[in-house]
C-alpha cells in the first residue's frame, strides 16, 4: 500500500493519521512479516488490523542457482500461478529482474512467457513481494522490470510499486536505481510524464515488417511512433533510455541492420544493449555468433551510439524468462490430471 492507502487503513480502525507513517516504517524500512510486530501501535488496534489485513510477504517456493552466481526464484501468484524473478550479482552491483504479469499478451516469437498466454496482472503486493521477500534483498542495488509480462500493460499496479520504491516513506531509492522495460505499450506516455526511472525499449529489428514478425505488437504500437514520443522528452541528464536488441543468427545481425538502426535512432541520446538469444522450445531462432555481434557493435560505436554486448547469465538454470514458471505450471497440471484420473478410475 502507498502512504495514502495506509492513511485510509488508519482511519478505518480509528488510528491517527500519523500511524500511516508508522505502518510504512514497519513495512518498508524494518520489513516486518507480521502486523503483531508493529509494536508502537496499540495492541487493540493491531488486533483490528490483523482481523482485516495481512502483510502479504510470501517467500519463494523454489530457486535455481547458476554456476555464475545468478539465482532464479519462483514465487506463487494465486492458485496455480507462478512468476519468476532473477537475482544477478556482479562485482559492481546486485540487480533483480522483476515480473509484472503472469504470462503476457504480447506473444513475442522469442519469448517463453508469451507462450503461456496471459493469465493475470500482478498486484502491487505480488510485484513488491519479489523484492521484499528476496533472500538477498539487503544486497540489492538495482531493480529492472524486465521479467515476465509487459510492465506498462499493468500501469496502475506498477506505479504504486515505483512510488513505494522511491518515496521517502518507502524504500527511498533514487529512480536511477530502477529501469522499466517495455515494448512501447499504451502506458508509455504516462511513464514518461510521471516517472524519472530509466527506460528500456525492446526493439530487436529496425525494419517494421521484420519487427512485426518477431513482435506482433508492432502493428498496434509501431516502433517509429514510440521513438517519436521518446524524442519529446529529455534523456540527457537524470533519466536514461536504452534499447534492447536480441541478436538472432542470419535474421537481424548484419551490417545492413546495424546501419538501419543508426538511422532509426537518430537524435535520441541512448545506448543499445545487444543480447544473446537463449533458445526456447518450439522456436527455430538461433543465437548469433559472437563475431557477428562484435561487428554489429563496432558499426554502432563508430556512429557515436554506445553499444554493449550484454554478458549471458544463468544459461544453466532455464535462462529464458518464463521457462521455470512454465515447467512448474505443467507439473501442477500433470499432478491434477493424475489425481483426476485416479479419481475416475476409483469411481
Amino acid at each position: 500500500m502507498t502512504l495514502d492507502e495506509l492513511k485510509a487503513v488508519a482511519a478505518e480502525v480509528s488510528l491517527p493519521s500519523y500511524a500511516a507513517k508508522q505502518m510504512a516504517d514497519w513495512l518498508y524500512k524494518k520489513k516486518v512479516t507480521a502486523i503483531a510486530d508493529m509494536t508502537n501501535i496499540a495492541l487493540a488496534k493491531r488486533s483490528l488490523l490483523e482481523e482485516r489485513y495481512e502483510i502479504g510477504a510470501v517467500p519463494p517456493v523454489e530457486n535455481m542457482r547458476s554456476v555464475d552466481g545468478t539465482v532464479k526464484y519462483l514465487y506463487p501468484a494465486g492458485p496455480g500461478n507462478f512468476v519468476e524473478s532473477v537475482y544477478i550479482p556482479t562485482e559492481e552491483r546486485a540487480t533483480l529482474c522483476v515480473s509484472s504479469q503472469v504470462g503476457c499478451k504480447m506473444n513475442c516469437l522469442f519469448c517463453m512467457t508469451g507462450k503461456q498466454g496471459f493469465r493475470k496482472n500482478l498486484s502491487a503486493n505480488e510485484i513488491l513481494n519479489q523484492i521484499q521477500s528476496l533472500p538477498e534483498a539487503d544486497e540489492l542495488t538495482n531493480v529492472v522490470f524486465m521479467g515476465m509480462g509487459e510492465p506498462l500493460d499493468n500501469t496502475d499496479e506498477l506505479f504504486k510499486v515505483l512510488e513505494i520504491l522511491t518515496a521517502p516513506y518507502g524504500y527511498a531509492w533514487s529512480p536511477k536505481r530502477i529501469t522499466v522495460s517495455t515494448i512501447g505499450a499504451k502506458g508509455l506516455k504516462r511513464f514518461l510524464d510521471e516517472s524519472d526511472c530509466h527506460l528500456a525499449i525492446s526493439l530487436h529489428s529496425p525494419f517494421p515488417e521484420e519487427r512485426q514478425l518477431l513482435m506482433p505488437v508492432e502493428k498496434a504500437f509501431p516502433i517509429r511512433d514510440v521513438l517519436d514520443l521518446i524524442r519529446q522528452y529529455d534523456f540527457t541528464h537524470q533519466r536514461r533510455v536504452s534499447f534492447e536488441y536480441i541478436v538472432f543468427k542470419d535474421l537481424n545481425d548484419d551490417v545492413r541492420h546495424a546501419k538501419a538502426l543508426i538511422d532509426l535512432l537518430e537524435g535520441i541520446p541512448c545506448r543499445v544493449n545487444l543480447i544473446r538469444f537463449h533458445a526456447i522450445p518450439g522456436v527455430s531462432l538461433k543465437s548469433s555468433a559472437l563475431d557477428r555481434m562484435e561487428k554489429f557493435q563496432q558499426v554502432l560505436n563508430a556512429a557515436g551510439i554506445i553499444c554493449t554486448i550484454r554478458a549471458s547469465r544463468g544459461e544453466d538454470i532455464f535462462a529464458a524468462c518464463g521457462m521455470l514458471s512454465t515447467a512448474k505450471q505443467m507439473v501442477i497440471v500433470s499432478d491434477n490430471l493424475v489425481r483426476d484420473g485416479n479419481s475416475s478410475h476409483t469411481k
